[in-house]
């Protein structure tokens, strides 16, 4: 009589989650929006509504105004120029998400871009963040982004490959942010938002 023997390993580790598997993998932001009179939006929102102004200038045509009430957060809403007066128009510029790390930001990459029906992806640095910008299926654009421990004023953007080494595109970000005349680090920028938006001691 011959006996056969089956031996089964079971693996005791628990399977690696999915880099979006976080509370904080997706954090919303800030909105960005359409608008036809920007100093005039711009007075409102810094008027009644208590924002303080951050940055402002031109990307290609569009002025941008960057508003926030918080010193943390360089801007959670942006003003955009270029609203047409007729109905039909989209008044979304973008909607924001935060993600912790470059893991979770190439994760939502590699699921938008299994997507048949979005369009427009691209991948850029701010000096201050890393982002990727895409388009829903309906036409709406969303940015992901990472932020950087580093302030530049804005708005400026530079293509960056995020499928390089986590401290190479670092290097990149950080370079673009030193190249510009009001460098320094966020947490030197937050201590003077906490102070010009009236939040210091």
């Amino acid at each position: 009589m011959v006996m056969k023997f089956f031996v089964c390993f079971i693996s005791l580790e628990p399977p690696m989650p999915h880099p979006l598997a976080r509370r904080d993998a997706l954090v919303f932001s800030h909105l960005g929006f359409y608008v036809r009179d920007i100093e005039r939006m711009a007075r409102f929102y810094k008027g009644p509504m208590g924002f303080f102004e951050t940055d402002r200038g031109l990307l290609g045509t569009v002025q941008l105004v960057f508003l926030s009430r918080d010193p943390g957060e360089h801007h959670q809403i942006v003003l955009a120029s270029g609203r047409p007066e007729g109905p039909g128009f989209n008044l979304i510029n973008q909607i924001s998400l935060r993600v912790p790390d470059l893991t979770v930001l190439r994760a939502v990459r590699d699921g938008v871009v299994a997507e048949p029906d979005v369009s427009d992806l691209i991948t850029a640095t701010h000096g201050n963040a890393i982002s990727i910008y895409f388009r829903d299926p309906e036409g709406n654009r969303l940015e992901v982004f990472l932020d950087t421990p580093w302030y530049c004023e804005q708005p400026l953007r530079e293509p960056i490959d995020i499928d390089r080494p986590d401290a190479e595109v670092m290097a990149q970000a950080e370079a673009l942010a030193r190249s510009r005349p009001r460098f320094r680090s966020r947490a030197e920028w937050r201590a003077d938002m906490e102070r010009l938006m009236g939040y210091g001691a």
